[in-house]
């Protein structure tokens, strides 16, 4: 028989985490206390610290995950099989309002970065190919390749991104508007030095049903191809591009104020390390950023709350903003509904691998993202930021359509934490922290930045310490993350409605 230890995350949690393969019958030890378990239990997955009644609150993270759906004695293995979820019920939220949430600050700290004529700042200077429909998706491969070989990157041009989607025909409706509107804002993203927009001609996404919905395009970075009046659109293309090209070839990056950073955080493929490693660590770097430069952090995977959403709102810096958190959780619990979906959906077959059993155990580590930062507002579907500091963006736990919400309401980088690997990437800088040593040396070639050293006693301030450098590098170009060595670049879209 073998002696495991055990983690405990908070004092009053009556399950703690298994630091290894536990065999039925080994030994585990929390601190001074020893005691064997009764069945085996996976690596990273929880044991009964106490006997538990059948309807008996399931405690981790010191906040209540679920119920069990049996007794439980102590020693037992904890998941899905014996643990209910109750996310999908409807609460009612009284604002009792935290006094050390961590407000926007302000520094003399700079970064280089590309400042657009909007006034906003991006990290990156890319050309994007982008339409309003899924018509054109070869064409706009075709057309970055060429332009690709003809036009090189530089010091100062990050390349051309093909950015493909499914949707914009066959749609109506608020469907179809979400698609606009999010395009619309997506465009203006000041990491783009230049948009080409490539349009069949007979879509029901012409560029004219998008345009009231664009902010913050330089007029002068903008062109259009409509491939059906073209006589040769490849020639038109590379035309076109050219002239994007040796516009954003001329930009150079210039000191920028670090309030002026927008990261989104996200995680994904998590596991039960995500919540006390990657995500813990993030939300370090977030209060830092946020709190000591004013910089942006924004987070969503929204159904991704539901368990933690108390937490957030007695983090809203005023009542109003209590108020939309609310709307926020309440809008998409009714969302699930409409479709007669559950909540407790949400984590993946390898969430529950890793040892996450219900959506609120998965909550309580998602929002770790956050830190201590106060919610500064909530940012409906496909709008932009108003304001500096922690946002709430509305967004699916679906990483490529909340990340693709995340660029559209301005995040220049992305900060991606996976506790189980993907390589999955997005239309930014997409920095992935891995939550455990496994898979950080297993999948080197995804990951840029390991937090499962914490699990060996690595200190937590030297830690963010060191990734708030690389952060800084990588916002300035001096470093790469993993997608741009891999050249991967995506987006999707939420769909809300038939398809015709």
């Amino acid at each position: 028989m073998s002696e495991l230890n055990l983690y405990r995350i908070h004092e009053t949690d009556n399950v703690a985490i298994v630091l290894g393969e536990a065999k039925a019958g080994d030994t585990v030890v929390l601190g001074d206390e020893r005691f064997a378990v009764r069945q085996d239990i996976p690596f990273g997955h929880k044991v009964a610290l106490q006997d538990i009644p059948a309807g008996g609150a399931v405690v981790k993270y010191g906040n209540r995950t679920g119920i069990t759906a049996c007794d439980i004695q102590k020693g037992d293995w904890l998941h899905d099989h014996n643990i209910l979820s109750e996310a999908d019920n409807h609460r009612q939220y009284t604002y009792e309002p935290v006094q050390d949430a961590v407000y926007p600050g302000k520094s003399n700290a700079t970064f280089l970065g590309y400042r657009r004529k909007s006034g906003k700042v991006g990290t990156r200077n890319y050309i994007i190919l982008i339409s309003g429909s899924f018509c054109t998706n070869t064409h706009m491969k075709d057309f970055a390749e060429m332009a690709s070989k003809r036009f090189p990157k530089t010091e100062h041009f990050d390349g051309f991104l093909p950015l493909t989607h499914e949707c914009g025909c066959g749609q109506m409706g608020e469907d179809i508007e979400n698609v606009r509107r999010i395009l619309g804002r997506f465009i203006g993203n000041a990491n783009f030095g230049g948009v080409f927009f490539v349009e069949l001609g007979c879509e029901n996404s012409l560029y004219g049903t998008i345009e009231p919905f664009v902010r913050d395009l330089d007029p002068d970075r903008f062109e259009i191809i409509r491939m059906q009046q073209s006589d040769d659109e490849f020639e038109e293309a590379m035309e076109k591009l050219g002239r994007l090209y040796e516009k954003a070839n001329t930009d150079r990056r210039t000191p920028c104020s670090l309030s002026d950073l927008h990261i989104a955080a996200n995680c994904g493929g998590s596991d039960a390390f995500s919540g006390i490693t990657g995500n813990c660590l993030m939300g370090r770097l977030a209060d830092h950023l946020v709190g000591e430069h004013g910089a942006t952090v924004n987070i969503t995977e929204v159904p991704e709350m539901f368990g933690a959403e108390h937490i957030l709102m007695n983090r809203a810096r005023n009542r109003e903003t209590f108020e939309k958190v609310v709307g926020l959780i309440d809008g998409f619990k009714n969302y699930i509904e409409k479709y007669g979906a559950s909540a407790s959906g949400n984590p993946s077959q390898g969430n529950r691998k890793g040892g996450i059993s219900t959506i609120e155990e998965k909550a309580l580590g998602s929002i770790q993202k956050g830190g201590n930062c106060a919610v500064m507002d909530v940012i409906p579907y496909g709008e932009q930021a108003a304001e500096h500091g922690f946002n709430l963006v509305w967004g699916p736990g679906s990483d490529l359509v909340g990340v693709t919400a995340q660029i559209a309401a301005g995040a220049t980088m992305v900060i991606f934490i996976t506790g189980r690997g993907t390589p999955v990437a997005y239309a930014a800088p997409t920095f992935k922290i891995a939550t455990n040593n496994a898979i950080y040396e297993k999948k080197t070639g995804w990951m840029d930045f390991n937090a499962g050293t914490l699990l060996n006693g690595d200190d937590l301030a030297k830690l963010e310490e060191e990734l708030y450098r690389q952060v800084i590098e990588l916002a300035e170009g001096k470093r790469t993350a993993s997608n741009e060595r891999m050249g991967y670049y995506q987006i999707a879209l939420l769909r809300d409605g038939v398809t015709l």
